[in-house]
């Protein structure tokens, strides 16, 4: 059976190879417990017989989230696994995933089951239309593609990508993702939001978990950002 990283009290994350566009950015899942118990995915990796043997050990799971219009490809597996779960998808997924059954549709607005332990903001003015979330006990952002955090990649297209985008060795936003961002005046006032809150950990998709420091790095990975 794997073993999943617990991060801190109640939180919990697993990271899975991914490839996108032939690059290998891998990707993570992160699992939030909730006071009452209930748990939360956030944007879930494929589902395994092991892997969903060690989540339902930690709670029953009644929240998944897909965070963006590009995190939701295991979605629906989590979901019929746990049809009493609630699925909370960004706005423009029931699009292009027609047969997802989404449950409700993620904004700057916290869903009332999760109580005051998590925060959410909508990064606007981006077409990711990403929900970024924030755990308040434990001071842990939890993002999608808000902000990548790789070393290297034995792999060397990807390795390119890192040089290319400017990410090589050092968290930030690649060059090509800056592009998603078409009104800067919006997005730069969701940033400004996000960083609003007082978080110290992000827990990330793609590339390793920022343990500390995470205000500071995210807000100097976004000075290119001016609203």
């Amino acid at each position: 059976m794997p073993r999943m990283e617990q991060l801190a009290d109640n939180l919990w994350a697993e990271a899975a190879p991914q490839s996108f566009f032939g690059l290998h950015v891998g990707t993570r899942m992160t699992v939030v417990r909730l006071r009452d118990g209930a748990l939360l995915v956030h944007s879930p990796i494929a589902m395994t017989p092991g892997l969903k043997a060690e989540v339902d050990a930690i709670g029953p799971v009644r929240h998944i989230v897909a965070p963006n219009c590009y995190h939701h490809l295991y979605a629906g597996e989590w979901k019929n696994a746990h049809p009493d779960a609630r699925l909370h998808a960004a706005k423009g997924l029931e699009k292009r995933r027609k047969d997802l059954a989404i449950d409700s549709e993620l904004s700057s607005e916290t869903h009332p089951g999760w109580g005051d332990e998590l925060a959410t903001s909508l990064l606007d003015g981006t077409m990711l239309n990403e929900t970024v979330f924030f755990h308040r006990p434990s001071r842990s952002l939890i993002v999608a593609d808000v902000i990548e955090n790789f070393e290297t990649s034995a792999h060397w297209p990807t390795r390119a990508y890192l040089k290319l985008g400017g990410i090589h060795g050092q968290p930030g936003l690649s060059l090509p993702l800056r592009l998603v961002f078409r009104d800067k005046k919006r997005a730069r006032r969701s940033i400004d939001e996000i960083l609003s809150w007082d978080f110290d950990r992000i827990v990330l998709a793609h590339g390793n978990v920022i343990e500390s420091g995470g205000r500071d790095i995210l807000k100097d990975a976004y000075t290119w950002l001016k609203g």
